[in-house]
């Protein structure tokens, strides 16, 4: 079973940067790809990035690209998603999620198994 714990969120101006963590509790973090979707009041669930169990490839929704960046270190079996260049629409509670092991990450919501509880963003104009 893999736990997944967000953190990182906040109330912050257009323009300001956040970065999210999120801390697996597994025993090979290297075993997962990792990805990070969000969700806005009244929408659904939608892919932000990912990231392979490495790190070798990363992928990002066009709405984030050059703006936000996944990275992930193993040994701290922590993955991270720094925003930059923040808009109001970027509000919505971000979770990291992780599919089966081994499995390669993607940006199909259904494909993942594991879910974290959550972390919100609140980007204000």
């Amino acid at each position: 079973q893999v736990q997944l714990v967000e953190s990182g969120g906040g109330l912050v101006q257009a323009g300001d940067s956040l970065k999210l963590s999120c801390v697996a509790s597994v025993l090979s973090f290297s075993d997962y790809a990792m990805g990070w979707f969000r969700q806005a009041p009244g929408k659904e669930r939608e892919f932000v990035a990912r990231i392979s169990r490495f790190g070798a490839t990363t992928a990002y929704a066009d709405s984030v690209k050059g703006r936000f960046t996944i990275s992930r270190i193993n040994n701290k079996k922590t993955v991270y998603l720094q925003m930059n260049s923040l808009k109001p629409e970027d509000t919505a509670i971000y979770f990291c999620a992780a599919p089966a092991r081994y499995q390669p990450s993607t940006q199909y919501s259904s494909n993942y198994a594991y879910w974290g509880q959550g972390t919100q963003v609140t980007v204000s104009s």
